[in-house]
């Protein structure tokens, strides 16, 4: 990329600290295969004026649901699981479900299926303070927050059951709704390959692809590469985060009992690219294959029906215009849309603390952002850095 963009992209970021929007952040661009721009800005611990490095690790937040999909399509093209099986297949306490609507219970009509869970069509929540099935699953995600750090902590599979016991918004495949459909899945995973969750991961991705610091935790000689989490202070500036959000233990300190298929991994930004052109390199990269070329053609290019569309519209229209959703990844349909500049077919997703990810297959380039600050997945920052990048003429 040429100094001007960037100097930009630098200036982009400083304007975003001075305005206390983010302690800093590392962006990578790969443009066929080759390293087109790698910068890194501010702090990766503000107070101890920590600069981010290149092998900064970062919490992922929902930036690990594309892996989770991605584990899920290695049991798919291996037979281990068919898209259609009802969840209650692999785990039992789906069956017999039912839809509560304005205290109303109706038994749902066809069972929740392992395609549902890859659309976020499943009925499930992510909580909230709605009376119902989002109020019933707030209580469970705090009831379990509480014992992050205790013997009681939830498990994979544990924590999926209990979620399988709360009623569902809408009868799954009719509609859309964000929500903990990859935790689930993650168990589906346990229970499909007979291995935990995390140890599926490393044996068919990770170690695969030289993910070295990838993961469900630090190990503590590389705790002082783990950055520190930021929220709003209130007054348009910043202080420290320090919570466990959505049951993962800020610290990551130690392997825990919960490996969370929608939020629990930690990262590099090389690490992460090297799982992102693995799927740029329809499921192959350095000569080691992972998927093949049809399940990522697959994987990559999927889409709602026309319930399901309506009601991502309703919820995501104002944040992503131009898109659609599938496989737990966030797929441009219409450019003309979007307001970003793009190209039909791209995918992607971000995180809750700042993390961001986008493929370009027509341009056979991968962009990452990293950064740790609450609610930042895509924020204006993002859009600023990914349109000055794709502005630039191939």
């Amino acid at each position: 990329m040429n100094k001007a963009a960037e100097e930009g992209i630098r200036q982009t970021i400083r304007r975003a600290m001075e305005d206390g929007v983010t302690a800093g952040a590392s962006v990578l661009v790969m443009r066929d295969g080759k390293e087109a721009l790698y910068l890194e800005e501010g702090f990766a611990d503000r107070e101890q004026q920590k600069p981010i490095r290149r092998d900064t690790i970062f919490r992922l937040y929902s930036m690990s649901k594309p892996i989770t999909a991605a584990a899920a399509m290695i049991l798919m093209e291996r037979g281990l699981i068919d898209l259609e099986e009802p969840v209650a297949a692999y785990l039992p306490e789906f069956a017999d479900q039912y839809i509560e609507k304005d205290g109303c219970f109706t038994k749902v009509g066809e069972p929740m299926k392992l395609i549902h869970l890859l659309n976020m069509t499943s009925g499930l929540t992510y909580g909230g303070e709605n009376p119902g099935p989002e109020r019933k699953t707030q209580a469970l995600l705090n009831e379990y927050c509480r014992k992050v750090h205790s013997e009681d902590a939830v498990t994979t599979r544990e924590f999926a059951g209990r979620l399988g016991k709360i009623p569902l918004l809408f009868q799954p495949g009719r509609g859309w709704r964000y929500s903990l459909s990859a935790d689930v899945l993650g168990a589906v995973i346990e229970a499909a390959s007979g291995m935990r969750f995390g140890e599926f991961l490393e044996k068919e991705l990770f170690a695969p692809l030289g993910m070295k610091d990838t993961g469900f935790w630090v190990p503590e000689s590389r705790q002082d590469r783990l950055v520190s989490a930021y929220g709003s202070d209130g007054h348009g500036g910043m202080e420290p985060y320090t919570g466990d959000h959505l049951i993962i233990n800020y610290r990551m300190d130690c392997p825990p009992a919960f490996e969370s298929g929608g939020a629990g991994l930690v990262s590099t930004i090389d690490d992460y690219s090297r799982f992102a052109q693995m799927l740029l390199g329809k499921g192959e990269l350095d000569g080691v294959r992972v998927l093949s070329e049809k399940t990522v053609e697959y994987m990559t290019s999927g889409g709602l029906n026309q319930w399901e569309k309506q009601a991502f519209e309703s919820e995501f229209g104002l944040f992503l215009p131009g898109y659609t959703y599938s496989h737990l990844m966030r797929i441009m349909q219409d450019p003309g849309r979007a307001s970003v500049i793009g190209s039909r077919g791209e995918y992607g997703w971000d995180g809750w603390l700042g993390c961001y990810f986008a493929n370009l297959p027509e341009r056979n380039m991968t962009i990452l952002l990293m950064q740790q600050k609450k609610d930042a997945g895509t924020i204006p920052m993002t859009r600023k850095i990914r349109n000055i990048i794709c502005s630039e003429k191939d």
